[in-house]
């Protein structure tokens, strides 16, 4: 396995890996399955500022990936940041969800950033147990925000701090 930030290259993988979520699961609030185009484009904008990680096997096939960008647009959230992070269905219960979003974390702390949330629609017990491995908290639950196929998803939002534990006095 290695893990290494993604290329304009990984576009079409991405898309592959990512339109099965879109087209047949709630876990995306996308309707429509996205182009290697549109990825490669999200990936330059995420790039500019933000990290795109990919994980691939050894003979270099793409299993996952995972991002992060800006949790809200108001200066205040600036120290805060959403991820993402998606596996092909050949790669999922694999333990590989832990290994690339510690890499993912990292990069994040390594930007500086405080605070990280996941944001799941729910059901999704494998997004739920990925998370809380990773020490997220759940913080927030929202009853039947998302709408997709004709019915309405509750939203959870899981965060984990960043920050080193302020000194007692």
């Amino acid at each position: 396995m290695h893990i290494r930030p993604a290329t304009l290259a990984d576009a079409q993988a991405i898309a592959d890996i990512y339109n099965p979520y879109i087209r047949d699961t709630t876990i995306t609030f996308e309707y429509d399955p996205v182009s290697a185009q549109e990825i490669a484009a999200r990936i330059a904008k995420i790039q500019k500022t933000f990290d795109w990680l990919v994980l691939e096997d050894d003979a270099g096939k793409l299993l996952g990936y995972a991002y992060y960008g800006k949790f809200r647009e108001r200066k205040a959230y600036d120290g805060t940041v959403e991820t993402s992070i998606y596996f092909d269905a050949s790669a999922t219960g694999k333990g590989y969800g832990r290994v690339l979003y510690t890499a993912l974390i990292e990069a994040i702390r390594a930007r500086g950033f405080r605070e990280v949330i996941g944001c799941l629609a729910l059901p999704n017990d494998a997004s739920i147990a990925l998370h809380e491995k990773m020490n997220f908290a759940k913080v927030g639950y929202f009853p039947g925000t998302g709408y997709k196929f004709g019915r309405y998803v509750d939203v959870g939002f899981w965060q984990l701090s960043l920050q080193s534990p302020t000194p007692a006095t």
